[in-house]
């Protein structure tokens, strides 16, 4: 397995174990666990941006186009 195919894979791990974590939060009544997971997320979130960084400047990730300030809106008026 090349490196890139190791990073992307990492990369859709950690996006999984966000959704994972957030459900966990929004659904735990203790306190101290909700808080436990809002740190391991925190974590994950920051592992995940600095992956990220590294992929996009090696050329393994490439992000999707930014939306237009009309697509924002779209959007925006959607969910309004």
């Amino acid at each position: 397995m090349d490196e890139k195919t190791m990073v992307n894979d990492v990369l859709a791990s950690v996006k999984a174990s966000l959704t994972a974590y957030q459900t966990a939060i929004a659904e735990a009544e203790n306190i101290q666990l909700r808080q436990t997971f809002q740190q391991i997320r925190n974590g994950d979130e920051s592992f995940q941006y600095e992956l990220f960084k590294i992929a996009e400047n090696k050329g393994y990730y490439t992000p999707a186009a930014q939306a237009t300030v009309t697509e924002i809106q779209n959007v925006k008026n959607e969910l309004e």
